[in-house]
């Protein structure tokens, strides 16, 4: 499991002394842990790892969106402390599909859902997330869906 990787790798950045490492992977902690918190609630999920890979993603997308407002900011000090967590946030997700995989598996849901138009883009956004949403950004497969119906 992830969460395990995780942990173990909070424990090796502890004995090798990499403060930077072992801060980003604290926040990767928390962060699950409140997710956790925010489920206790609601029924818990049957996929443990895909909650994990649904916080990390979010973290990802979070520290992409500041390096380019530091970078807008003239702050590359700030953007390249960002860069680093993106990088050891990154080893935990899940290997991601390239454009042309992601492309065609998207091609491959809009013709096993018979989608003709952008109106069926919900069908398939859904159907996107539920096979491929830990190996792909949700955020580029809209455009490549919209594509694929357009």
């Amino acid at each position: 499991m992830i969460r395990d990787d995780i942990k173990a790798a909070q424990v090796a950045a502890m004995k090798a002394g990499d403060k930077a490492r072992l801060g980003t992977i604290r926040l990767i902690l928390a962060k699950i842990k409140d997710r956790d918190i925010e489920l206790r609630t609601s029924k818990a999920p049957d996929d443990d790892d895909a909650l994990v890979t649904d916080v990390l993603q979010k973290m990802v997308k979070q520290r992409r969106e500041s390096i380019t407002m530091y970078e807008q900011g003239g702050r590359q000090e700030l953007a390249d402390a960002e860069a680093a967590e993106v990088a050891v946030i990154e080893e935990f997700l899940p290997a991601q599909m390239s454009e042309e995989e992601a492309k065609a598996a998207i091609a491959a849901i809009v013709t096993e859902l018979g989608a003709s138009s952008v109106k069926d883009m919900g069908r398939v956004m859904a159907a996107v997330k539920e096979r491929h949403g830990s190996q792909l950004d949700m955020s580029k497969a809209s455009g490549w869906v919209k594509a694929a119906l357009g």
